[in-house]
């Protein structure tokens, strides 16, 4: 993972109306080892993070002047130190704005990843702990508490750059629960919601729900695929990569690897080429499928509670929410 730039600035501030001050870096981080841990760690964190959000740049404006001033550091306007300089006097005054907001080490990165350029821009703390020295004394330490990211943001400058039309070329945490704690940060990358994730990725999942019933596949075939789709789906999401429909459609069938991608596009069901897929949803998809005497049940184990009810005592099931082709077909059968 090459790092081409990389700084830490401090803004402290403490939740209760006092002034921030901003203690900024002169110049930018060596390349270390430390650094390459460092960025390292802090992708993990983040690719783990659920609860993400993907989108876009606001219009540039006197609101939202970052995105210009990232450009402005792109077209080598001014170096990599002057941009987050400049970038981190903004968010001080964000910062200043939002009573609940908590200073901290704000790092920004620009680093490549493939032929991918990024941006990593978060706000980290530290947590207070103990370490033995070489004497074997325990004496106090303080780290970086990545596990504790709750302000962070990455930008994809390539796909800004290359493809002005893309909606989903930023991805930042979202704040749980709907607190307006991290607005002040969203609005200090000048961002929007683009894309939604969790409803790109149900999508996704009716479509493939959708296509292992048009094949008529056996409950053993339905079930590796479904366990194909989830673990590539997955591993997309760990990497902090979207997943891809026609990468995805060649792992689910090799001997017709445009099959389930073909299934997608004419049926229309609106899904971008690459989603960003969420985690939390991916998690609630398995399916339940069996075969007997004629009969094939097969659906998603998120139902299971709501449309779906098992009796175990009884060994039945109760289905609600008929699909209308199968109910047409029993009026016709009653007539």
């Amino acid at each position: 993972m090459p790092i081409r730039h990389c700084i830490v600035h401090l803004i402290d501030k403490k939740p209760d109306g006092t002034p921030a001050v901003l203690h900024a870096r002169e110049a930018e981080l060596s390349a270390s080892e430390a650094i390459e841990h460092l960025l390292s760690d802090l992708n993990d964190s983040y690719n783990a993070k659920q609860g993400k959000a993907w989108g876009l740049f606001h219009g540039e404006s006197g609101a939202y002047p970052f995105s210009g001033w990232l450009k402005g550091y792109l077209d080598d306007e001014q170096d990599f130190t002057a941009f987050t300089r400049t970038a981190v006097e903004h968010l001080q005054k964000l910062m200043e704005e939002s009573n609940l907001s908590t200073g901290g080490h704000v790092l920004f990165a620009h680093y490549q990843q493939g032929m991918t350029d990024y941006l990593a821009i978060a706000l980290l703390h530290h947590s207070e702990g103990v370490a033995v020295n070489a004497e074997l004394d325990v004496t106090p330490s303080r780290h970086l508490d990545l596990s504790q990211l709750h302000l962070a943001a990455r930008i994809n400058l390539s796909e800004w750059r290359n493809n002005p039309n893309s909606k989903q070329y930023i991805s930042f945490i979202k704040g749980k629960n709907g607190k307006k704690v991290s607005d002040y940060f969203r609005d200090f990358i000048g961002c929007q919601e683009g894309v939604d994730g969790p409803g790109e990725t149900r999508t996704l999942l009716k479509a493939f729900s959708d296509f292992v019933e048009s094949e008529d596949m056996a409950e053993e075939v339905a079930r590796e695929k479904t366990q194909t789709l989830v673990e590539y789906a997955t591993s997309q999401t760990k990497q902090g990569e979207p997943v891809t429909l026609d990468e995805l459609s060649s792992l689910i069938d090799e001997d017709r690897p445009r099959a389930f991608f073909e299934h997608i596009r004419n049926k229309d069901y609106g899904l971008s080429p690459e989603i960003p897929a969420d985690k939390r949803t991916l998690n609630q998809f398995r399916r339940f499928t069996g075969r007997a005497e004629g009969l094939s049940i097969s659906f998603e184990a998120h139902l299971l509670g709501s449309k779906v009810e098992y009796d175990e005592e009884a060994g039945t099931l109760v289905i609600k929410g008929l699909p209308t082709q199968l109910i047409d077909q029993l009026k016709r059968r009653k007539d």
